[in-house]
């Protein structure tokens, strides 16, 4: 029995983290985009970019973990009875409980998994790549410093730098200034240096001329400079505030939110919260569901195809629903219960089909039966 054991679960394994690192590539490539935008239009290197999403990593990984372990239990236990190797199973003794001990035991493993990325390294992950995605957007000044391009750092601001010297030495500056688009200003300057200041990054322009727009563009004004300080600080992108996502938050912190926040956003924290406990409870109903549709009882070809697309639907449809109940509590906290209940009921369904047990069957066993004459 313990090499059966380990056969079966090493038939699951493999699938399971198969199963997993492609869905996490084909999701990790629709979520990574918004990051690449970013870090190109920042200037940012494609290692930041590689550290970026492997940051973002454990968010989907609490996603994709149950996913993939379902669809790895009904893949491997659907072709072990297509092989007949279940047939031969069942038939030299092996009893349900003793066949569903290493799915269950792959089952703990998933939820494991899911689990230290939902309650640790998912607002470990969070933090850290939010917090840096704060400071690439506030450095405007990296932003700019990209040679033979018109930038665009911010709205209303366009930075054209012809070339920089090894020295840091910036030749050929453009900034244009819309910001007002009744006095739009351009800035023009042979040469200039970037300067990081207590106050901010501001961009030295030497030997130029600024040219305003005036009257709606009926006027247009002249001012030479030998040295002209451009403030670019005021176009940096918003400061990083006290106040964090509920994604980025520990389970403690969700469990107690802090006093200032709203009755919405008190709600939505432990909406998160009370999921980060449940989400990984999926993991052994969608176990017990795969066991149950490869079930003991003979079928036919036909029967058989259409117990695993009702359990696939069974199981898609108990996420979903996992899912919308996450928002609904997160509206009204009278409905947090909901949570908890679904992945239960998954549970109870699953086991009432392993064991054959029916609801009238367990009326009838409650029934004590009475004499004879004895009035109802």
């Amino acid at each position: 029995m313990r090499s059966l054991f380990f056969y079966i679960l090493r038939q699951i394994i493999g699938p399971f983290l198969l199963f997993t690192v492609i869905l996490t590539l084909v999701i990790w490539m629709t979520q990574s985009l918004r990051l690449l935008d970013v870090v190109i239009n920042r200037g940012q290197s494609a290692g930041l970019f590689a550290w970026l999403t492997m940051l973002m990593l454990p968010s989907l990984l609490v996603v994709i973990v149950p996913i993939a372990f379902f669809g790895a239990a009904l893949f491997v236990l659907s072709r072990l009875n297509s092989d007949s190797e279940l047939v031969v199973m069942w038939s030299s003794g092996v009893s349900r409980l003793q066949m569903a001990l290493p799915v269950l035991s792959a089952a703990v493993v998933a939820m494991a998994i899911t689990y230290a990325c939902s309650l640790y390294l998912m607002p470990l992950g969070q933090r850290a790549m939010n917090e840096k995605l704060f400071d690439i957007r506030a450095d405007i000044g990296a932003a700019i410093l990209r040679e033979g391009t018109f930038n665009s750092p911010s709205n209303g601001l366009t930075v054209f730098i012809r070339d920089i010297t090894s020295r840091g030495e910036i030749r050929g500056i453009l900034v244009h200034d819309n910001r007002q688009p009744q006095h739009p200003s351009t800035y023009l300057a042979e040469s200039g240096v970037l300067a990081q200041t207590p106050n901010g990054p501001r961009l030295i322009m030497m030997n130029g001329h600024i040219e305003r727009s005036e009257q709606g563009g009926a006027r247009l004004s002249l001012l030479k400079f030998d040295r002209y300080v451009f403030d670019l600080d005021q176009f940096g992108g918003p400061q990083r505030g006290a106040e964090r996502d509920a994604s980025e938050h520990y389970l403690a912190d969700l469990l107690r939110p802090p006093a200032e926040l709203t009755e919405r956003q008190r709600a939505g924290f432990l909406a998160e919260a009370h999921n980060r406990i449940t989400a990984p409870l999926y993991c052994i109903a969608f176990a017990l569901i795969a066991l149950a549709a490869t079930g003991k009882r003979p079928m036919t070809r036909g029967g058989y195809a259409l117990r695993l697309t009702m359990a696939a639907l069974l199981g898609t449809c108990l996420r979903l629903l996992g899912y919308a109940a996450q928002g609904v509590a997160a509206r009204n906290t009278a409905t947090m219960f909901l949570l908890y209940l679904l992945p239960a009921l998954g549970i109870l369904m699953a086991m009432s089909a392993l064991t054959e047990i029916r609801l009238p069957a367990l009326l009838q066993f409650g029934a004590r039966p009475r004499p004879e004459g004895h009035p109802a």
